[in-house]
């Protein structure tokens, strides 16, 4: 089997140093731990000039753009890191599903509006990236075999140069970020309110045992998205960041803290978040809210709620018997809030792929509720406009069967002149309106701070 070419660069703790090499070439994407030396945050990747981007066409059905993924990987070829490194990505796909790609996997009957016309998703082929490993503190260039001589040499000679000066020129370079005002939300309290009871109504009638409520927060921007996103990943930094500027002028940045689904070497790792609550003030308010979260069971109750389905939408690609709950109501802690997290994982049955995984698990469940599909089609009804990147992931998938994926909350678009942000919680037969309003707020309210204040 061919082996991938590698070539050593010097190591940056910061990903968007080697980044603004490329930003404005087409197809960049930065997939940013932004928490160097953390756990779940080792590695930072990035690439630009993919040979191929991949987006659904008018009526295609998931499945069959899944099928498209899959022979793009297989047209470029197998290859493996030489032994002796441990990297992540050796060529392959990285892009984002929305979470709207979930209408084309299952039945939705489609009441909300689909304002912002985002593609339902976007990956491109890539054959080559630059790897950056906190743990061992390595940068690393990655070219696929299959990556010409010219090209390799085009891209050692760029990043060599840009080396020489990353970082020294970026204050006078760097094109102001400004909201036209302050981000406000579509609903008031009493709408978001009249959504909540809805959604009781159904609980209550037994339609569903879970709903994950969203709210989405608009205002008028202009400037450059990358300042924006490098104060926010500067204000919140986190394990699964991303940066992605779109063809039609618009741009993805994500600041989420949670994995969706890996899977590497035939093991499957997903790390559903659920379960919220606010970073304090004084140390001994942070431990107490901190405590109070690991202690309540309305909190561990919904938890177990998306980890059992996501022990059923793991067991459709994993080997029978292999799906296992290692970690159960664990707390990770970022700068704004605290969360439960648990994590669930398993083994690929034979003959099935990360692509599977996808195609049978997309979208998450911590952002859905429970059941899945009925939880998918009462927030079609309840939430007016389509949710478009958010709740989606932005992903990369290997040559080797290798993937990483998040769940694309804390995430915010620019388009069109306007930036939108959501946030939601889960919302279950004891929640309190007034509660989830609130920590819908919460989720989001350092990005909307960070924001007003450039």
């Amino acid at each position: 089997m061919s082996l991938c070419r590698l070539h050593p660069l010097p190591y940056h703790a910061d990903a968007t140093l080697w980044f603004e090499a490329i930003r404005h070439a087409p197809g960049a994407v930065l997939l940013d731990s932004a928490r160097p030396g953390a756990e779940r945050g080792r590695f930072d990747l990035l690439s630009a000039w993919p040979s191929q981007q991949l987006t659904p066409a008018a009526g295609e059905a998931g499945v069959a753009f899944i099928q498209r993924l899959r022979e793009s990987l297989a047209d470029l070829g197998t290859a493996q890191i030489p032994d002796g490194f441990d990297l992540p990505f050796a060529g392959g796909l990285v892009g984002y599903l929305s979470y709207d790609f979930g209408r084309r996997l299952e039945s939705i009957a489609g009441h909300s509006i689909d304002d912002l016309r985002l593609p339902d998703a976007q990956l491109g082929v890539y054959a080559w990236a630059l790897i950056s490993d906190h743990q061992l503190r390595t940068s690393q260039l990655v070219f696929h075999p299959s990556l010409a001589e010219p090209e390799r040499a085009r891209l050692t000679g760029l990043f060599a140069a840009h080396a020489e000066f990353a970082g020294s020129t970026r204050s006078c370079m760097d094109e102001p970020f400004k909201l036209a005002h302050a981000m406000a939300g579509d609903w008031t309290p009493d709408q978001y309110r009249g959504a909540f009871e809805r959604i009781q109504a159904y609980i209550q009638a037994g339609d569903c045992y879970q709903i994950n409520l969203t709210q989405r927060f608009r205002a008028p921007c202009q400037g450059d998205a990358w300042s924006a996103y490098r104060a926010l990943r500067a204000a919140c930094p986190t394990p699964f960041s991303a940066f992605m500027p779109l063809v039609d002028g618009s741009t993805l940045l994500s600041l989420s803290p949670e994995r969706f689904i890996q899977a590497r070497d035939g093991q499957v790792e997903a790390r559903p978040i659920k379960g919220t609550r606010p970073r304090g003030a004084t140390p001994a308010e942070d431990a107490a809210n901190g405590a109070e979260l690991l202690a309540s069971a309305k909190d561990r109750a919904e938890n177990l709620m998306i980890v059992d389905l996501l022990r059923n939408d793991l067991g459709r690609t994993c080997r029978i018997g292999s799906v296992k709950v290692p970690e159960l109501f664990a707390l990770e802690s970022y700068p704004n809030v605290h969360h439960m997290v648990s994590s669930v994982t398993g083994t690929l049955a034979a003959g099935k792929d990360a692509l599977d995984l996808i195609a049978g698990s997309f979208p998450g469940g911590s952002i859905t509720g429970a059941p899945k599909i009925r939880a998918m089609q009462i927030i079609d009804e309840v939430e007016p406009h389509h949710r478009s990147f958010y709740c989606g992931s932005m992903l990369y998938m290997d040559v080797r069967g290798a993937m990483d994926s998040s769940i694309a909350i804390r995430s915010l678009l620019v388009k069109d002149g306007q930036i939108s942000c959501w946030g939601g919680g889960a919302v279950v037969a004891d929640s309190n309106w007034k509660d989830e309003y609130a920590e819908s707020l919460t989720k989001v309210q350092v990005l909307l701070d960070t924001l007003q204040q450039l």
